[in-house]
């Protein structure tokens, strides 16, 4: 029999000495908890959109711990889930401001010319490498969904050849900013009425040839904006948030049709109907 106890007596004298081992291996190369980034996890919405810049809501809590991004980083969570991090950190928390996404483009399939029947796959990153391309305007919104397919939150969807973001369900995170290859995609004050529905760089001349609602740099916007909110840069207008004071000036006196406002396009963002320079607004909220 001691043929066969001698084996076993073995087999346990390894055991013992590798759990022995394990036991010293698991104290020296130990990763030390960071109690704060777990609780500062906690705080974070969970959502993993990669709008704070990191990989994920784990990754923003260990940057935060360590000092290396801000307490107000996470656009998703907004102004609550900054002061309960702050308190965590022991600091006081910057204002901050609940931002939107908004689709700088009123090119919709009835407005804006093509050059081409485009057919092939439904992404617009794919379409742009094809001439920049169906719509003969340079900046104009592809309309295939790319930025909706990218939204987190399903906050984006196309209507009428031209993405429109549902503003009760966006959270701000900039994801469809980056992923949008004509880069015509901005995030502004959520609470902001008015908007620049164009990003043409052409002058007014050609705008006209390829698009009939694009910004042709008239600037009657900007010569009647009380605040000077209201600029005609590279042959479009752009608004200043700081300075803008929702009265709605630009809206009456652009010929265009094309500065919005969240009366005209709807209560959620989603375009009812958009207008042409030679037609009235008839647009009505949903």
């Amino acid at each position: 029999m001691e043929h066969i106890y001698i084996p076993v007596l073995i087999f346990i004298g390894l055991g013992v000495v590798m759990g022995a081992l394990l036991a010293v291996a698991s104290r020296i190369f130990a990763v030390p908890r960071n109690e704060k980034a777990e609780a500062i996890a906690e705080c974070l919405p969970g959502a993993n959109c990669g709008g704070c810049g990191y990989s994920g809501c784990a990754a923003l809590a260990q940057a935060i711990s360590k000092g290396e991004a801000k307490v107000n980083a996470c656009t998703v969570g907004g102004a609550e889930v900054a002061d309960k991090i702050a308190g965590i950190m022991g600091v006081e928390a910057a204002p901050t401001v609940r931002m939107r996404a908004q689709v700088m483009c009123s090119g919709t399939s009835e407005y804006a010319r093509k050059k081409y029947i485009y057919d092939g796959v439904a992404d617009c990153i794919a379409a742009s490498r094809i001439g920049g391309g169906d719509k003969l305007c340079k900046n104009g919104c592809i309309g295939l969904g790319t930025c909706v397919k990218s939204c987190p939150f399903e906050a984006i969807s196309v209507v009428e050849g031209v993405a429109v973001v549902d503003y009760k369900k966006c959270r701000g995170c900039g994801v469809c900013v980056a992923a949008c290859p004509k880069n015509i995609i901005r995030l502004i004050p959520f609470d902001a009425k008015h908007w620049v529905g164009c990003m043409s760089v052409d002058d007014g001349k050609n705008t006209r040839k390829v698009c009939d609602v694009g910004c042709i740099s008239c600037k009657l916007c900007q010569r009647n904006c009380p605040e000077g909110a209201i600029v005609v840069d590279s042959f479009v207008a752009h608004i200043d948030y700081a300075k803008c004071v929702g009265c709605g000036k630009c809206v009456e006196k652009c010929p265009r049709h094309i500065i919005w406002s969240g009366e005209r396009q709807g209560e959620y963002g989603l375009v009812i109907k958009r207008v042409t320079p030679d037609k009235p607004d008839k647009t009505k909220a949903s």
